[in-house]
Order: C-alpha cells, then sequence, then structure tokens
C-alpha cells in the first residue's frame, strides 16, 4: 500500500499548487491499512483539521482512482506528535531565534530538496551552479539569485537545497524560506491584528536568507508590494542572500511595480529548461534508487525517450509502472510501461485549448460567441477565466498561446489564472465546477 499511497500523492500534486501539496500533502504519512480504510499519520491537531477541510476529498478520490474502489481515509496524529503543538520529523528546519509565530513566517523544507539529489543536465547547470555558489560562499561577488523556470522542473528544489545546505553547515543562521502567497497571508493577518511593526521586525531584522517562492502571485497587490520592496532594501543593504522563483521574468508579470521589478532584476537571473535525455536517464535512475523501485536499464530508457515534459512527469511515469506492478503482481518491463506512458501522454495530447472552450461552453450553456466576446458579464466572464485556468492547467501552451486562443493579452490570461486559483483556494463552487470540469477532460468525456 505505500506504493498505492505514492502515486497517488504524484497524482495529487498534479492537481493543487506546489506549495500547497508541499506544506499539507507530503509531509502526511502512510501508518497501516484496516479492511479498505487507509490510515494516514499528521503531525499536529491543526495539521490535521486543515486537511479534513481542504484537501481530504482529493486525497481519497485520487486514491480511488489509484485502487479501482472507494478508498476511505482517516488521519489520525502521528506516534512522534508529542502533544505540545510540535512535531519532530527526521529532518526538522530549526526554529529561527526572535520567530515566535513560525506558522505564518515559514513554509518547511523538504528534506530530498538537496544540492546532491538534484541531476545537473546542459538545462540547469547554470542554475545549479549559480544556486551552489550562493549557498557556500561566506562573500559572494552576488547575494541575489532569480530562477526562472516552467513548473515542475526545479526551481524549488533549488531553492530549497540553498536553505537546506546553508542550515547544515550553520544551524544559528535564520532562513526564510515562503511563498509570495504565504507573505501576502501573513501581512493581511498582520494589518488585521495590529501587529505590522511585528511582520516588518521579523523579516527586516531576522532574516538572514530570504527564499521567496513563485513572485509572480503579487501581481496587482500594491500594498504588499510597497512592503516587499522595502523590505528587499533593507535586505540588501545588510548584504543578505536573497532568492526569489517564478514561472515569468520580472518584467512579464502585470501589475508589477517596476521598482520592485527591478529589484528582482538586480542578481543573477538564470532559466532552467526542460531536462535532455541523457538527464531524464540519469533523473529517472536516482529516483529509482531513492525509492527502491528495481527497473531494468530498457525500461528507464523507454519512459525518458517518452516522458519530456518536465520531472514530475518522469516521475509520475516511474510510479506508475511500479503501482502497477505491485497491484498487478506483473514485472516492471517495456510492454506494462507503454500502458501507463499511453495514458499520460494521451491525455496531453487529446487536451487542447479548443476542447477546453467547447465544454466550458456546453457546461456553462454559452454560445462560443458569447464565450469569446468582450462581455464582462460575470456568468460569461467567470467561465472564460476557468477555461484560461484549464488551459494553462492541461495543456502546454504559453500564457501568450492561450491568451491569443480567447482574443486576449497574456496579462489578462495570468490575471484571469489568479482569479481562479483564489476561488479554488476558497473551496467554494467553483472548486468543485473545475474539480468536475478537469475529471471530464482527463477521462475524455467532452
Amino acid at each position: 500500500m505505500q506504493v498505492v499511497w505514492s502515486e497517488a500523492k504524484t497524482r495529487i500534486h498534479q492537481n493543487m499548487p506546489h506549495h500547497s501539496f508541499m506544506l499539507w500533502v507530503e509531509p502526511l504519512e502512510y501508518l497501516t491499512r484496516r479492511d479498505d480504510e487507509i490510515v494516514l499519520g499528521c503531525p499536529t491537531s491543526f495539521f490535521k483539521n486543515w486537511v479534513t477541510r481542504h484537501y481530504l476529498s482529493l486525497i481519497e478520490r485520487e486514491l480511488e482512482t489509484v485502487c479501482g474502489k472507494p478508498c476511505p481515509v482517516t488521519l489520525k496524529l502521528s506516534d512522534n506528535h508529542n502533544g505540545n503543538g510540535h512535531y519532530a520529523p527526521e529532518y526538522e528546519q530549526p526554529v529561527l531565534p526572535h520567530i515566535t509565530d513560525r506558522q505564518h513566517i515559514l513554509s518547511a523544507f523538504h528534506k530530498d530538496f538537496t544540492f546532491d539529489q538534484f541531476v545537473v543536465g546542459t538545462g540547469n547547470d547554470f542554475a545549479y551552479n549559480a544556486s551552489l555558489s550562493l549557498a557556500c560562499a561566506e562573500n559572494v561577488c552576488h547575494n541575489q539569485l532569480f530562477l526562472l523556470s516552467n513548473i515542475g522542473l526545479g526551481k524549488s528544489h533549488l531553492s530549497q537545497a540553498v536553505g537546506n545546505h546553508i542550515l547544515l553547515k550553520n544551524p544559528t543562521i535564520r532562513v526564510c524560506y515562503i511563498t509570495a502567497e504565504e507573505f501576502t497571508n501573513a501581512m493581511v493577518h498582520a494589518l488585521r491584528h495590529d501587529k505590522i511593526e511585528e511582520f516588518k521586525e521579523k523579516y527586516r531584522r531576522h532574516c538572514d536568507v530570504l527564499l521567496l517562492e513563485d513572485v509572480e502571485f503579487l501581481s496587482g497587490k500594491a500594498k504588499i508590494q510597497d512592503e516587499l520592496a522595502c523590505t528587499l532594501d533593507a535586505l540588501l543593504e545588510a548584504k543578505k542572500k536573497l532568492i526569489f522563483t517564478s514561472t515569468y521574468l520580472p518584467g512579464d508579470i502585470p501589475k508589477m511595480d517596476e521598482k520592485l521589478a527591478s529589484r528582482f532584476s538586480a542578481g543573477i537571473i538564470s532559466s532552467i529548461e526542460s531536462p535532455d535525455l541523457d538527464t531524464r536517464v540519469r533523473i529517472l535512475k536516482k529516483k529509482a534508487s531513492s525509492k527502491q523501485i528495481d527497473i531494468s536499464e530498457d525500461v528507464i530508457q523507454y519512459l525518458s525517450s517518452e516522458l519530456t515534459q518536465n520531472v514530475r512527469q518522469l516521475e509520475s511515469g516511474l510510479i506508475g509502472v511500479s503501482a502497477k506492478a505491485s497491484l498487478l503482481n506483473l514485472p516492471i518491463d517495456t510492454k506494462l510501461a507503454e500502458g501507463v506512458v499511453n495514458n499520460i501522454v494521451q491525455r496531453s495530447r487529446e487536451i487542447t485549448i479548443e476542447c477546453i472552450q467547447k465544454l466550458v461552453c456546453k457546461y456553462y450553456r454559452l454560445t462560443m460567441a458569447e464565450f469569446l466576446s468582450r462581455s464582462r458579464k460575470r456568468s460569461i466572464a467567470q467561465p472564460r477565466q476557468i477555461a484560461m485556468y484549464l488551459a494553462r492547467r492541461h495543456t502546454g501552451q504559453s500564457l501568450q498561446a492561450i491568451g491569443r486562443s480567447f482574443n486576449r493579452y497574456h496579462a489578462t490570461t495570468l490575471y484571469a489564472i489568479g482569479v481562479v486559483e483564489k476561488l479554488i483556494r476558497e473551496n467554494g463552487p467553483v472548486q468543485k465546477q473545475v474539480d468536475l470540469l478537469s475529471r471530464k477532460l482527463e477521462s475524455g468525456n467532452t
């Protein structure tokens, strides 16, 4: 069942933001199985309640998909829960000095996101060397790095590798790893509770290394941008180390203050490209070794040649063949791998922007003319935004290409995606509609 849970986690990862997955799903541990029920361990009571409210239905749905039958999930506190609201996993990031509200300032590092677990190839060697240089050197000529890549290519891995390496060398160094969304939420929380000065103090005076993920989330948030710009000025003046990650260049993020965009661009900007064949082979071998999956060279070569989009797709293929072999008691060979790969690749090939548009029009009972019009009526605008979100999620098309398909600029597309992501986080009707439409797209029932 551990293999089944690993495959389910891979599928869950594909259906939620990366930072949310790392914060709320990755820490869950498989404990046991009771009849058809799966028991997962949680670190704290707060964690258990949050996952139950926001992610339990998604977890159960993906487990049912993997197992082929309903698979109820029970969440319980892990044995190493000490009853005081703290959790001591195998690798725990040290609590920063002077920081009492860790929940509002830090995300947990992934223990496997280290430099020695990162596979270096022609598409990421510069980003790797720049990250390692910043992490290792006491006095570097550059103390700021902007990592740019599409989803699933390793920018979060490198960002966290910097933090893991620095803390391994010196646990007293104050490393703040946080997403732009969490930074925003923390500032809003501080404003509502009259703690803004305390918030400023945390980041400007009690932070030696700032790792800020997904900075495109700041688009259109003027007050947050102003505060972050002041924070970065204070950190740069104190010669602190800064790493930013994004799927867009600073200048391409709409509604981003020019001064803040220039601060993001002040250091080294390094892009990470899709891995070539040789790199994909080495990635699969390393992941198979770390997961203790016995897989032949032929199957490794086959998966590497067919799954070319990103590292997550490679991992999905590896977990898929392992789970299928385990469930059906079959050897992991090329024939078995073909079935897994066809399922993965067929979905990505069949889902086009055009079929997404037709499905959304049918679901919301709109004509294509209404759908692509300039109308801002909520009954038309929201379905259009959902379609843009689905296009970004299920196709490999760029923002520019998606925008052109909807007769919109790429900035409008990015804004629409942000609106839908926010509505999904609210766990309301839009989340259910998006989940339903995604299932229809993945099943080919359009």
